[in-house]
């Protein structure tokens, strides 16, 4: 049997909750039973916590010989004890990462990262470029590449813009002006005769720091489904950390190897993306054609200029292509079977 361990979730607005949760609605409804307790989302810390717990403790009451268990990582200070509850009874761990913490936020060395992943019999990482590391790294586990995040919505997305000058481009998430400095600095210093026009979503938004002329319309935290069922806009906007000229900093650099779930939000909007062209995501923006790559912001005016009707309507159906296959849950169930896992109606098995 293939089982998925659940937890307890503080609320689907983070766009870390939003990706797990997800992911766990797609795999039930694969099939996946369930070797804890069912998903739960209280806001009360203790209360949580102890869900937690004990959706944890009963793997070792749900799990047999030859069962595969997906974990979704990271797992706060329960991953380890995870893997080795299913081990104990003679089942594999799959995991599935969402972050990666000697990156962003650098609260766990490289080398003890690998020595946590390596607890797992299976990986699926964020993209090829990942998965690469974790081999470079001398992570031991097979490693399926997910490709880029999928998400689900009820909402159905707006029909797009046909005409793209001026363009219209969003950028959604943390506004703060620490996180993201090259926002504030990209705004200030471009120019009217751009033709790009920046529409802003998202919480801790810092006005005091943009130029009364700046070409921008702070639209607010906004959920979501509401996005999906509103915004209008010819590209979103992904990039991170200090400079205008490159994704910098640990945010930005972060971007070199992981999936960023704003661009599966895009995406499922039915909008093309701008993407850092050293990013590892920009490989499947090129392969479906649902966006570009730039090396730097102060490159868009003159990229957008050259670019014809013709060539932007190509964008606009790779996105929808694209997020097409993101709204049906499509890359992580790929992941999974290209570990051979099968999934039938005389029970959940593997080969």
């Amino acid at each position: 049997m293939i089982y998925l361990l659940s937890k307890n979730y503080k609320g689907t607005t983070y766009a870390g909750n939003k990706a797990k949760t997800d992911i766990e609605a797609i795999l039930r409804h694969m099939g996946l039973e369930l070797a804890g307790l069912e998903q739960t989302r209280y806001s009360n810390p203790v209360r949580g916590f102890f869900r937690t717990l004990f959706s944890v403790l009963k793997v070792p009451f749900t799990l047999h010989k030859r069962d595969v268990v997906v974990v979704q990582y990271p797992f706060k200070k329960y991953f380890k004890l995870i893997c080795r509850l299913a081990h104990m009874r003679g089942a594999s761990v799959v995991t599935v990462i969402h972050d990666l913490g000697c990156f962003r936020r650098k609260r766990i060395s490289p080398k003890r990262e690998i020595r946590l992943l390596n607890h797992s019999d299976y990986i699926v990482a964020h993209n090829q470029i990942m998965a690469q590391w974790l081999h470079d790294n001398g992570c031991r586990a097979k490693i399926s590449s997910l490709g880029i995040f999928d998400y689900l919505a009820r909402a159905t997305p707006q029909p797009q813009p046909d005409h793209f000058k001026p363009a219209e481009i969003i950028y959604a998430g943390s506004l703060r002006k620490r996180k993201n400095a090259f926002l504030y600095d990209w705004l200030n210093n471009l120019s009217p005769d751009s033709q790009i026009h920046v529409a802003l979503y998202g919480g801790d938004f810092e006005q005091q720091h943009l130029n009364a002329d700046a070409q921008v319309d702070y639209k607010g935290f906004v959920a979501h489904e509401q996005l999906i069922a509103s915004a209008r806009a010819h590209f979103g906007l992904v990039w991170d950390g200090d400079s205008v000229d490159c994704c910098s900093g640990n945010f930005g650099e972060y971007l070199r190897i992981n999936n960023p779930h704003k661009a599966s939000l895009y995406l499922r909007c039915g909008i093309p993306v701008i993407v850092w062209n050293q990013s590892a995501i920009r490989h499947i923006i090129n392969d479906f054609h649902a966006g570009i790559a730039v090396e730097s912001l102060n490159d868009l005016p003159a990229i957008l200029a050259k670019m014809t009707a013709e060539e932007y309507q190509t964008l606009r159906q790779g996105a929808c292509r694209l997020g097409s296959l993101i709204a049906k849950g499509h890359f992580i169930q790929q992941a999974l079977l290209s570990f051979r896992f099968r999934f039938g109606s005389d029970g959940r098995h593997y080969v």
